[in-house]
């Protein structure tokens, strides 16, 4: 949707795989427009979850200013978070945002909750269908599949990874067949969208560089906190990376060796496939403006303000 007058709101996306500078470009950024930043990264949503997801606090303080950012510390550890959760709390955090006249920032790795919002995906608060459970109940999940793949392309592999989450990615597919003229939730955007990326040997440098540190500075005794929080296992092993192999480490499953090569082979393989989708969302028509991060934040961020400067006007 868009305002009476058919208008598209500013939006300034910067985005980038893990390790990339982008939050703090992005707040630099911000401190110059006079804005504020919307985290677009799934597992920063979660509290005292903050090493493990690269919650960098120090990043929005510029001079004496702290940068406002939004959609980060508000659900508990092993609280459900959806990407209709995500729109909805986007569209609280924007409304805020611009209703005092500035543009937001959004900032972030998780291509999928950018794609939602610059595409306005139409997600649903899709009720569970205890009818439709019980007649998928004999059904294999090969059957399931083929059900799912022939109403909707998939947005996301991990809706056919286990057999629950396929069965509730049918049931919300099959209800928005259902319901096919419910807009949806987000006003459209006039995008303009940056992304920072390395060469690729500087970013392995820079990815091992990081988690080295942040093991020095207690990585490991924030995954120790989390489980005697009552955080199970399993949670911290679901949200993948720093939180499934520091937690194996933790349960004597693996050595600290192992869990150190393992997970920095994790965070390489989950750059890259960060990448991968950011070259999808090319590809489907959204145009990124790539800096390189060997231009240092100081270039890029005058290379930003120029683009903002071209396209809306705005010193």
């Amino acid at each position: 949707m868009s305002d009476s007058n058919g208008k598209n709101y500013p939006l300034l996306v910067i985005l980038g795989p893990t390790a990339s500078g982008k939050t703090r470009l992005a707040a630099l950024v911000a401190h110059r427009l006079g804005s504020e930043i919307i985290s677009a990264d799934s597992r920063q949503v979660y509290r005292r979850m903050n090493m493990g997801t690269g919650k960098d606090y120090d990043d929005y303080l510029v001079g004496s200013t702290r940068i406002p950012v939004h959609l980060i510390d508000i659900r508990e550890p092993g609280e459900k978070y959806t990407l209709f959760d995500y729109q909805r709390d986007f569209l609280a955090a924007w409304t805020g945002i611009a209703s005092g006249g500035s543009i937001p920032v959004v900032c972030g790795g998780t291509g999928l909750y950018i794609e939602s919002v610059i595409r306005n995906y139409r997600l649903l608060n899709v009720p569970v269908n205890q009818e439709l459970r019980k007649q998928w109940e004999n059904k294999s999940d090969q059957e399931l599949a083929g059900m799912l793949a022939a109403i909707t392309p998939l947005h996301n592999k991990t809706d056919i990874e286990t057999r629950k989450r396929l069965i509730r990615a049918l049931e919300i597919a099959v209800y928005q067949q259902k319901h096919p003229d419910i807009p949806g939730l987000l006003p459209s955007f006039d995008s303009l969208v940056t992304g920072i990326l390395y060469e690729r040997t500087n970013e392995r440098r820079r990815i091992t560089e990081r988690l080295e540190r942040r093991l020095r500075e207690g990585m490991i005794a924030e995954v120790e906190q989390l489980l005697r929080d009552g955080i199970s296992p399993d949670d911290l092993l679901y949200y993948g990376l720093e939180y499934k192999w520091i937690t194996l480490y933790l349960l004597e499953r693996i050595s600290y060796d192992e869990m150190f090569q393992k997970l920095m082979v994790a965070i390489h393989q989950f750059a890259k496939r960060q990448r991968t989708y950011f070259r999808r969302m090319e590809r489907n028509g959204i145009k990124i403006h790539w800096l390189r991060g060997e231009d240092g934040t100081e270039k890029n961020l005058q290379k930003i303000l120029e683009l903002v400067q071209k396209k809306w006007g705005i010193q």
